[in-house]
């Protein structure tokens, strides 16, 4: 929550007049809104905006963006299949069938390492069959470091 001076209470308080008839002023709006966006903490008006993206008053409400691991299989590429979920009244929401990924850790002969994958559990079969290696080079993969 921001802190507001009295000074700076009293002079956007000042903003906040009966409507006199015929005057329409862009400023006063703008000011209220400022106002009462500065009451609850958060600053809405446009001319505040850019002071508040680079402020650190908001650095524990905007948690850095972290990557989110998509739920796709790098191998086969299966991805979530949508459908529906069918109650006894026969009413139909959409779902989400996810696909069933698995971290798995998995020797790879020509680098002499293990190499840590997240992968589908028909991935892993295939692997298991046909080899790491030719696997990932069918799917396009480059398995060394970078």
């Amino acid at each position: 929550m921001t802190a507001i001076s009295v000074s700076q209470c009293s002079m956007m308080l000042s903003f906040v007049a009966p409507r006199v008839e015929g005057f329409r002023s862009s400023r006063v709006s703008t000011d209220i809104g400022s106002l009462a966006s500065q009451m609850s903490g958060i600053k809405i008006s446009t001319n505040h905006l850019q002071k508040v993206s680079h402020s650190n008053d908001l650095a524990p409400l905007c948690p850095s963006l972290q990557p989110v691991a998509r739920r796709i299989c790098p191998f086969t590429g299966k991805k979530p299949n949508k459908a529906n979920h069918v109650s006894h009244s026969n009413h139909k929401t959409i779902r989400r069938q996810f696909v069933n990924l698995q971290y798995k850790r998995i020797w790879w002969e020509e680098g002499k390492r293990y190499v840590k994958l997240r992968l589908s559990t028909k991935a892993i079969k295939t692997i298991e069959k046909n080899g790491l290696s030719a696997v990932a080079k069918k799917a396009g993969i480059d398995l060394s470091k970078k």
